[in-house]
């Protein structure tokens, strides 16, 4: 069977600037892709061109016949007059879907996401809820292949796990692009980095993020080997000539030509591999005070809406809070009262003497009409960092700008890029603390680390809203955990946090179990079903089945707390992989106990 979609030796380039050359691609049936790569490398550009949005300007790409094909962009936009409904039932019209079939395709969809109103208008949803409807219109046209450009960017955790539930899944191909290791740890059977340093523009690995992690590891590992053994050649060959090479002879100048190829090869070498990262770096104030900010029976409404009731919280020096709850919940409301932005509706918020707040909004946006020597230095050729001045163009460099983009309108930069600008603002701005608003959004993995380790760096104390699961766990010494029905705990970790909203789950589900509307329907007690044989010999062993797996999540959470691996990404991210598939055994079994417990 060919593949869906066959790319040969494609090159793009934007001005005289190429993002890529040479890159070949192939996505065949049930293949679950992820793609990632350093920002400005082309991803999304390679995307927009395998969903036939863009054209190469070389190489080939073929698509199969009659094949189904639908794209996310990173920004899904609706029309004012759009609803939920509207939405998808023109997406089914577009793909012809017969109308015996609508209703229930569309009401299955729409019901696992989560939409209740479907008169909704589509434009006014957040930004979390447009993203499940713009992958719900992708899916309800039954594709043969989903693209999907950075999907858990507004998603929050909630959303994260239904997507990863619904690709896991999915009987169709999936290309995405994503920064989320965790969500590429669960989803994906093969993972593929768009880069320069690579030969071919491309490596691609079958196998998990972690697989692809090892892989990569081996591969620059070995490219390393070959560049020390060529530069150890060249300059051999360099000596050689200089003694005064006769070229007359036959052996001779096919030594000069061998010379001069491995000069090439050196030089492609040196040119692919050197590479630069962001120096991110936060200012902390010297500030001795203990007590940040107090918050004390705070609550906050909107209309007939309460987002959280008798919230008491104290931010302490070096205190590092990851704020988590779903999209609604309050979050970034809750951030805004940190800062003094907005008054509670109850309780009261004490701050200390001249506290020096810095806020990174998520809706921040840059003038598109600037050029990046204004965003970066507004008032000037140089910018003051830590009580020196440095040039524009050095502070550029810092976050990997080039000279030559100086002049450029920022609007010509990537999502990413403009990311880092955003955070090089704020690092002018000397803080006790940070309130972070979503900062992970369109970072690549590797500026994503770097701004992890300034983070862990900082000596204030900083509040963490990210949707990025592994840089909670990394970065966050507390969870505070917002449930959107006014509810508000904290926890020693994401891990906890987790078990506790499952714990609700459960409970609402037991609730509504034992309701008088939910149990009208039931058949009589005598109707009642038994324990079969098989069942009542499963139910007898279960205690000692959870007993275990408890002990087996003991131990995992204790191998992901361990300080040893703390510094080492690629065993931190398997450990917390590892944890996470040991609670989910946990909370599999205990569900099964609490149906057969039911069946008694």
């Amino acid at each position: 069977m060919p593949p869906l979609i066959n790319v040969r030796s494609i090159a793009k380039s934007f001005g005289a600037e190429p993002l890529f050359q040479n890159v070949s691609f192939t996505v065949s049936e049930a293949d679950r892709i992820g793609l990632i790569g350093p920002n400005g490398s082309g991803k999304s550009t390679l995307l927009r061109i395998l969903a036939g949005a863009m054209t190469p300007d070389d190489g080939e790409i073929a698509y199969r016949k009659r094949l189904r094909l639908s794209y996310v962009e990173q920004v899904s936009e609706f029309h004012p007059g759009d609803t939920v409904k509207s939405v998808i039932d023109a997406a089914m019209d577009k793909a012809s879907v017969p109308d015996a079939e609508r209703g229930s395709l569309s009401g299955e969809a729409l019901g696992r996401a989560g939409f209740t109103d479907l008169t909704a208008s589509a434009a006014a949803l957040s930004g979390g809820w447009r993203k499940r409807l713009a992958i719900l219109e992708a899916l309800v046209q039954a594709p043969d292949i989903l693209l999907l450009d950075e999907p858990t960017n507004h998603l929050d955790l909630d959303g994260i796990e239904w997507l990863e539930e619904l690709l896991e899944r999915a009987a169709f191909a999936c290309v995405v692009i994503s920064h989320d290791r965790y969500f590429l740890e669960n989803v994906v059977t093969e993972m593929a980095e768009l880069s320069r340093v690579y030969p071919d523009g491309l490596l691609r690995v079958k196998g998990q993020y972690t697989v692809f992690l090892e892989k990569k590891e081996e591969f620059l590992h070995a490219q390393s080997k070959r560049q020390e053994a060529l530069e150890n050649l060249v300059h051999s060959e360099i000596e050689w000539l200089r003694r005064g090479a006769k070229a007359r002879t036959r052996k001779s100048k096919a030594r000069i030509d061998k010379a001069g190829q491995l000069m090439e090869e050196l030089a492609d070498l040196n040119t692919r591999t050197r590479s630069a990262t962001a120096q991110i770096d936060f200012s902390a104030t010297e500030r001795k005070t203990k007590r940040l900010i107090e918050l004390e029976n705070v609550a906050y409404s909107y209309g007939d809406r309460r987002l959280f009731e008798n919230l008491n919280f104290i931010i302490a020096a070096g205190m590092r809070v990851g704020l988590v709850g779903p999209n609604g919940s309050g979050k970034t409301t809750l951030l805004r009262l940190l800062r003094g932005e907005v008054a509670p509706s109850a309780g009261e918020i004490r701050r200390a003497d001249r506290l020096r707040i810095v806020y990174f909004d998520q809706t921040r946006t840059l003038d598109p009409t600037l050029t990046l020597r204004r965003a970066l230095a507004p008032e000037g050729d140089s910018v003051i960092y830590q009580e020196r001045a440095i040039h524009v163009a050095s502070w550029a460099a810092r976050f990997l700008f080039k000279g030559e983009q100086l002049n450029q309108p920022v609007e010509r930069l990537s999502g990413g890029e403009r990311a880092r600008v955003l955070i090089a603002q704020l690092m002018l701005q000397p803080a006790d603390v940070l309130l972070l608003d979503e900062p992970t959004n369109d970072l690549d993995i590797p500026t994503l680390e770097i701004l992890e380790e300034s983070l862990l760096e900082f000596r204030g104390s900083l509040v963490l809203v990210t949707h990025d699961r592994y840089m909670l766990d990394r970065v966050s010494t507390i969870v505070l955990g917002l449930d959107g029905q006014g509810g508000a705990e904290s926890f020693a970790d994401y891990s906890q946090w987790e078990l506790w909203q499952a714990a609700r789950k459960q409970e609402a589900a037991q609730k509504d179990a034992s309701s008088p509307r939910a149990a009208a329907p039931r058949a009589a007690p005598s109707a009642k079903k038994k324990l079969s044989y098989l069942e009542a010999r499963e139910y007898g062993g279960l205690e000692q089945r959870i007993a275990e797996a408890e002990e087996s999540l003991r131990q995992k959470r204790a191998n992901a707390d361990d300080p040893a691996i703390a510094s080492d990404a690629e065993r931190l991210l398997l450990a917390h992989s590892e944890l996470q598939q040991a609670q989910k055994d946990v909370d599999a079994l205990y569900e099964r106990w609490a149906e057969l417990e039911g069946k008694q």
